[in-house]
């Protein structure tokens, strides 16, 4: 008998474990990189400004123009009536042969939009990346918590079954039974309440995922914190070469050196070309006559050379408020760059805290866990009160709980400090 209910465990155990996907730390991030929402639209973005980089777009080839056209009428007169057909046809071309250069900056301008639309899409991804990693440990997070509540739970349980038998047998009163009760019942409730934030944190991660049937997953990755030895001075030389929002400070400087070029280059005068060819056919059919035709033909091209004298000051003024605005981005990036600094110094200060604060966590968990068994044996013999050993159950419980957030926010700063850095692809591609 007991050999059968063994095997109907086993095989209910296996079977249950058939219907649960499995899904590891780098599995979500690989789902998510395909289809998060918001990743998806930046990509997007991206190709429309790969397709917008050209140099059709600034206007460095020519406009043909092509166009046929054709004219009827009937002529009724006291003389003689005619049918009359006209058919017109034209091919045009113009061209911007110089505009001061324009047409090359603008072509700088779009090169570095697209650029800056890559960089989008690069910051993009990395905080994609380190939403589902902070996503993933928290349903962990949450698990985890939900299994100690289920332990207090349970323990609580068994003590108020105790304290019922007690009274049974007369060996214990109401007021035992009642204290053991309410213990139970707080502890029961706390469960529940964090079912609800376990449930909560699996549809965060499927949100992030771009998930919507809800399936039953199995987390194969460890709710664990790895602490790694860093240099401030290192993680700093990282990140002024990596973060992605410093390059696009970059950038965006770039930019505003283009938009210099750009006013400078409206002092230059500018030369077009438009030239062309229009042919007419003409048919005239009288009722006596008959029908005669006639053709012409038209060439054309010509040069024109503008240059603007004078404009009421507003090229001189464009050109100052473009080298100021330059200026200004000069200082924008200087401020990011010490703002950049003090944020890594701050979170790497709070990485070395919470990397020890995860051994004091530990150790505290350890101790409450011991002084738990030993409270329940004396409890059990009477040495100690309920009171007293519900005193040392949220003791324990408030140990476990604040081990398990010392792992998630070790984790949290970690992540924080490899993006600050731009190296959270590099860490978790693998």
């Amino acid at each position: 008998m007991i050999r059968y209910s063994l095997l109907l465990a086993i095989l209910f155990i296996t079977c249950s474990g058939f219907g649960q996907q499995a899904l590891s730390l780098t599995d979500a991030i690989r789902i998510a990189l395909d289809n998060n929402y918001d990743l998806q639209l930046t990509r997007q973005d991206e190709q429309i400004a790969a397709i917008r980089n050209s140099w059709g777009t600034v206007g460095r080839y020519p406009y043909v123009n092509l166009s046929l056209e054709s004219r009827n009428n009937i002529n009724e007169n006291q003389t003689e009536d005619y049918v009359q057909n006209q058919y017109l046809g034209s091919a045009n071309v113009s061209w911007t042969l110089f505009d001061g250069f324009a047409v090359r900056i603008n072509k700088q301008k779009l090169d570095e939009l697209e650029e800056l639309s890559r960089q989008n899409t690069g910051i993009m991804i990395e905080g994609t990346i380190q939403s589902v990693v902070l996503a993933y440990y928290a349903v962990l997070l949450e698990k985890e918590k939900l299994e100690v509540y289920r332990g207090v739970m349970n323990l609580s349980e068994d003590l108020y079954n105790r304290a019922v038998a007690k009274k049974d047998f007369g060996t214990a009163v109401t007021y035992d039974v009642l204290q053991a009760q309410n213990a139970f019942l707080a502890d029961k409730s706390a469960f529940l309440t964090q079912e609800v934030a376990h449930k909560n944190a699996l549809r965060n991660l499927n949100y992030l995922l771009a998930v919507t049937n809800n399936p039953d997953y199995q987390f194969t990755s460890e709710f664990s914190a790895i602490p790694v030895d860093y240099s401030l001075a290192k993680l700093s030389e990282q990140m002024m070469a990596n973060n992605k929002s410093l390059k696009n400070q970059y950038i965006n400087q770039n930019l505003l050196k283009n938009a210099v070029a750009l006013a400078k280059s409206d002092f230059y005068p500018s030369l077009a070309f438009a030239g062309g060819i229009t042919g007419s056919r003409l048919g005239t059919d009288y009722e006596t006559r008959g029908v005669s035709w006639g053709n012409s033909a038209n060439l054309y091209g010509n040069l024109t050379l503008s240059f603007n004298l004078f404009s009421g000051g507003n090229r001189k003024r464009a050109k100052q408020i473009a080298e100021i605005e330059q200026s200004m981005g000069d200082v924008q990036l200087e401020q990011m760059k010490h703002e950049l600094d003090n944020q890594l110094a701050n979170i790497f200060e709070f990485y070395l805290v919470r990397k020890e604060l995860l051994n004091v966590a530990a150790e505290n968990l350890a101790t409450a866990n011991l002084n738990l068994q030993i409270s329940r044996e004396k409890f059990e013999s009477g040495a100690i009160n309920s009171f007293n050993f519900r005193d040392v159950q949220n003791l324990y419980l408030n140990a476990a709980l604040r081990e398990l957030e010392a792992i998630y926010s070790f984790i949290d700063t970690h992540t924080s400090l490899l993006r600050m850095t731009g190296s959270i692809i590099q860490q978790y591609e693998q």
